[in-house]
């Protein structure tokens, strides 16, 4: 008997803005820029990428590949996507 595994996704477990907002914490705080990327897609993914393609006038393909993790978006690009994403960035010491 063969077992048939579905592969993991994250994007599968952010139901709410909270487990969202949690989720990009948790990824900020380990300070690679690389995985900031990526959990902006993952949750991209979770919110639809594409009506975030149309709220940043960012192409789906060009969302995938700057926010894949391989990627390596501009400032403005993650601007324009924590925006439309609804996520704020703040500053603390």
């Amino acid at each position: 008997m063969t077992e048939k595994f579905s592969r993991y996704d994250t994007a599968d477990y952010l139901k709410t803005d909270e487990d969202m907002a949690l989720y990009f914490d948790a990824c900020l705080e380990e300070g690679d820029p690389a995985l900031i990327a990526h959990a902006l897609g993952v949750i991209a993914r979770a919110k639809g990428m594409t009506k975030l393609s149309k709220d940043t006038g960012i192409s789906r393909e060009g969302l995938y590949k700057a926010l894949s993790g391989e990627g390596n978006p501009e400032f403005a690009t993650i601007m324009k996507v924590t925006k439309a994403l609804g996520i704020k960035l703040h500053a603390a010491l």
